[in-house]
């Protein structure tokens, strides 16, 4: 008998390391691809092909966007930038993600919109479709893809 209780003992606590270490493991969450990029035409802000770079937490995630083909159109202080990223989602419907947390950058600089924050839930398949930026309140660009994203979409 004492040996019985000695093996449900030793069941018991390995069963409560366990449990303890899957409390503490990070979080099996990842966005594939982590970068992509799209072709757009930003009128007369300019064209060509942005970077989006996406990073995901659980069910937060953020997505920069980069690009050479659109400039700066006058000097921008840091977080001066509002800028509004619009995905499709699982092919039907549509997510924004939104931020203001743009770096500094010099008249023509290439546009980064700095991290934009968005939520998302495991297996959302979203993929650019355009981007409004709105520089001081008052310069407005709206860009529209042009291609599809490449490699293809996020998936979260």
């Amino acid at each position: 008998m004492g040996r019985s209780r000695s093996a449900y003992a030793t069941a018991l606590g390995t069963a409560v390391l366990a449990a303890g270490a899957l409390a503490f493991a990070p979080t099996a969450s990842a966005v594939d691809p982590t970068t992509a990029t799209v072709s757009a035409d930003c009128g007369s802000a300019g064209a060509g092909e942005a970077t989006l770079t996406a990073t995901q937490d659980g069910t937060a995630a953020t997505i920069t966007l980069t690009s050479s083909a659109v400039k700066a159109p006058i000097d921008v202080g840091a977080g001066s930038v509002e800028t509004t990223l619009t995905l499709s989602k699982n092919g039907s419907d549509t997510a924004t993600f939104t931020g203001k947390s743009n770096p500094a950058m010099s008249a023509g600089d290439d546009v980064n919109s700095g991290p934009l924050d968005g939520t998302v839930a495991a297996g959302d398949v979203m993929e650019a479709k355009s981007v409004k930026i709105v520089i001081f309140g008052t310069i407005t660009v709206n860009c529209t893809a042009t291609s599809a994203q490449s490699p293809g979409p996020f998936t979260f």
